[in-house]
């Protein structure tokens, strides 16, 4: 049962382009997982740009760079 939480900074993405990411992700759990439609959740959650080093990449990727399967390519030392 996945739970995808996606942090992005703020796109202000259509219903139709949520859907569609949701799709692709949803399409690609069920490839190297095994999952099924019904076992998959997703946020989308957009964040402001000016939140992201405090929200987002202090908390979450710096603190876990050990952890990270692909790491970013950018620092906001």
């Amino acid at each position: 049962m996945p739970h995808v939480d996606l942090k992005f900074i703020t796109r202000n993405l259509t219903e139709e382009q949520q859907n569609a990411i949701s799709e692709d992700i949803v399409g690609v759990l069920k490839k190297h997982f095994g999952s099924t439609d019904d076992s998959v959740s997703i946020r989308l959650n957009e964040i402001p740009k000016d939140d992201w080093k405090g929200e987002v990449y202090e908390p979450v990727i710096k603190a876990n760079l050990d952890k990270l399967v692909k790491k970013p390519g950018y620092t906001m030392d």
